[in-house]
Formats: C-alpha cells, structure tokens, sequence
C-alpha cells in the first residue's frame, strides 16, 4: 500500500474542458495517435501515489465514464493510442453541482460510477441553509482578494453583513465570493 499523504493533489473540473479533449487529459497521449498527439500522461498517471479532485463528474460524458469506472476499478490507464497499460495508484476526491442520486436517475452520472466513487460521501448543503458560514468565508475571501487586488478592506458595513444574511444566495459560495470581488472593486 502507497501513502498518499506527501503526494500532489491534481484537480479537473470537466464543465470546463471539451468533450472531446477530456479523455485525452484525464489517461493522456501516445505520440502519433493523432495528428499533433505528443506522449504526454493524463492527470490519473501524474497523480499516480498522490490524490485527484474531480470535480463535476456528472458533466463527464457517460463514455468516459464507463473508461473511468474500468481504469478505478483495475487501477490501471491506457493513454489515446497507446497499446499498454500503465498501473496507478491513487485516491480520488469526486464532487458533483447536483444532488447525486438526481444525477444517476436522470442518467448524467452512472450508477455503477457513483457506488465505485462513493465510498465516503458527504452532502455539503447549499448556502442558504447555513448562513451561520457566511460571516466565516466573507472574512475568508475578504483576506484572499486583499492579497489578490492589493486592497486593505476589513471588514462589511453592518448594513452589507444584514443584507448578506437575508439574501437567498442561488449561486451559492461562488456568487458569495464574487459579490464581495465586486464589492471591492
């Protein structure tokens, strides 16, 4: 058994990444499999005794996920074009923006994937259930974009804190984050 613990954590997000190039960048490539393919690994070979964060997997095509769930499973990946294996050794960290069991059932994630995957899996609920955290992560990426932007904000006027509170938030952390952004700005 490997320890991962002193390893990298490599992270893809698949919303963000065409179809058609999410294969190539999760296995890699074997030079000459296409026009313009380099042999270059894929983050799952990169990753190999360390941990990968793939996040959104329900937005993965449903093929790869069927590539995915073989490669978990015989922990073992084959670059586009390639004609051995390699074997791999790896935690993975998966997050989906939907609410799994709603993924499988709508047929975006596969099941089989999701119980693979699923071995601990924790429900962080949406931001308007827990306004008790936003006080918290507003002083968090209050200091972040201070660095970021060069500013030296403290903290949100009382008024800005009451309407925080009494927002509904729909877009959740990252609309928080880009509201106190635009704040600042």
């Amino acid at each position: 058994i490997r320890h991962h613990r002193h390893k990298y954590l490599l992270a893809m997000n698949y919303a963000g990444i065409p179809g058609s190039l999410v294969q190539g960048k999760l296995f890699g490539t074997f030079k000459g499999c296409f026009t313009g393919a380099m042999d270059k690994p894929g983050i799952m070979e990169m990753a190999d005794g360390g941990t990968i964060f793939l996040d959104e997997i329900n937005s993965m095509p449903l093929g790869l996920q069927s590539k995915m769930l073989r490669a978990i499973q015989d922990q073992k990946v084959r670059r586009i074009g390639a004609a051995k294996e390699k074997g791999v050794s790896l935690k993975i960290i998966s997050a989906t923006n939907t609410h799994t069991h709603k993924a499988v059932a709508k047929g975006d994630l596969r099941g089989d994937l999701l119980f693979r995957l699923g071995v601990v899996m924790v429900e962080i609920p949406p931001l308007r259930e827990r306004r008790g955290d936003i006080p918290i992560l507003v002083r968090h990426f209050i200091k972040k974009l201070n660095q970021r932007l060069g500013k030296k904000v403290e903290l949100l006027s009382p008024s800005l804190e009451e309407a925080f509170a009494r927002y509904h938030w729909p877009g959740n952390v990252r609309e928080l984050e880009h509201a106190i952004e635009g704040a600042m700005n």
